[in-house]
């Protein structure tokens, strides 16, 4: 009876990781098949606000501003707003002499999502038509405004733009830097290959003003720590399509200590959680069961990459001392799980951009059990309940070399 019920639970196991790898794979090729985004130019500019929430990031957010107020799409057509929130006055004065237009804000627990609603708030109504997000990190590529000016003129109301590294000056930030152009890959490029809506990531992100003003007045997104999944959420409620433009680049900052990654981490998984439980709560009304939907609700049932890494290393391990011993302990055979672990290298090696294959990442993942014992550890230190934002420190003022 046992060996019956370990015999069910190995196949369970077994079929629902294969489901989910048989699908990145998919998403895999999908990405590398996709056509080129038309030429990014039209006639018409619409205006955009450029929104920019600080906190306590005095040491870069002066490069940042002025970063985003020097950009190359016509000065009349665009503009930077910044909240910012335990700033020096200092800042705040350097900040107004760029000139960027800065609302000071205070709150009794601060969040990216309390500062967005000030500041989408304090800007008057029909005065914009996009409203793009950044980090205070972040730095918009040339040519970054106008590419998204062009896919709104083609009729997209939400854009999603390739973030990318800023810097890869440690190991950890150039495995930071990897993972995230996977994912760019998989839950982006992949998808829209597809004809799916991407995912969001947090930053780097466009919509339609009004619309991301009346996503951020609804009541439960401003205690949400997972603000920017409550958006991908209200916007598959709202059949909006999110389009990837691989070309639109904007600069991120990769963390750079396993300290910080770990509560990165701890934060993004939280965020899972709490974006998965939305599909299932029954006070956010009718949801439409589009294609988008499923695709949306799966992606959030797929357990976070590193965890998966994790797994398929000790099941490699315990496949290895299974040829060697001649025990067959594991179910379904050693042949099923070694083809399983084959298939998710094979996902990541077509998804991984070619510039990651250096010696640089060869070396950085050396490093990868210490990031991987700091991913047990944020797993342990997830709390669904935190109203507080778990902010990532930033400090990174020069490109990537």
């Amino acid at each position: 009876m046992l060996s019956i019920f370990f015999s069910i639970l190995g196949w369970t196991i077994y079929i629902y990781l294969f489901i989910n790898v048989v699908y990145m794979f998919i998403l895999a090729i999908a990405g590398r098949l996709r056509a080129s985004a038309p030429k990014a130019s039209a006639s018409e500019k619409k205006k955009i606000a450029v929104l920019i929430p600080s906190y306590k990031e005095d040491n870069i957010i002066i490069d940042t501003a002025r970063n985003a107020k020097l950009h190359n799409y016509p000065a009349d057509r665009f503009e930077v707003f910044l909240a910012a929130d335990k700033l020096q006055p200092e800042t705040i004065a350097q900040l107004r002499a760029i000139p960027v237009q800065v609302l000071e804000v205070q709150f009794e627990i601060g969040s990216k999502a309390r500062s967005l609603n000030k500041l989408l708030n304090w800007i008057p109504d029909h005065t914009y038509d996009i409203g793009i997000i950044l980090d205070a990190d972040n730095v918009m590529e040339s040519g970054c405004l106008e590419k998204v000016n062009a896919a709104f003129q083609r009729g997209y109301r939400a854009v999603q733009c390739h973030r990318m590294a800023k810097n890869l000056n440690t190991p950890v930030a150039v495995l930071d830097a990897l993972s995230e152009e996977v994912n760019n890959h998989f839950f982006r490029q992949g998808t829209r290959a597809l004809g799916l809506s991407s995912s969001t990531i947090g930053s780097g992100m466009a919509f339609e003003f009004n619309k991301i003003r009346e996503i951020y007045n609804k009541p439960g997104i401003l205690g949400n720590p997972a603000c920017d999944r409550e958006v991908d959420f209200e916007l598959m409620k709202a059949d909006v399509t999110i389009e990837y433009l691989e070309d639109a680049r904007v600069l991120d900052e990769k963390v750079s200590t396993k300290q910080v990654y770990e509560g990165q981490r701890t934060r993004w998984f939280e965020s899972q959680i709490i974006h998965l439980k939305l599909f299932f709560d029954k006070n956010q009304g009718h949801l439409p069961k589009t294609i988008n939907f499923f695709n949306k609700l799966f992606l959030n049932l797929i357990p976070p990459r590193l965890l998966f890494l994790m797994l398929f290393i000790l099941l490699f391990f315990l496949g290895v001392l299974s040829y060697a011993t001649g025990w067959h302990f594991l179910i379904p055979h050693t042949h099923y799980w070694m083809l399983l672990i084959a298939l998710f290298l094979g996902a990541y090696l077509i998804a991984m951009p070619r510039s990651f294959y250096s010696r640089k990442t060869v070396s950085a993942f050396l490093h990868l059990p210490i990031l991987l014992g700091s991913v047990l550890k944020a797993v342990f230190r997830m709390k669904v309940s935190r109203k507080e934002f778990i902010h990532t420190p930033k400090s990174f003022t020069q490109k990537a070399q």
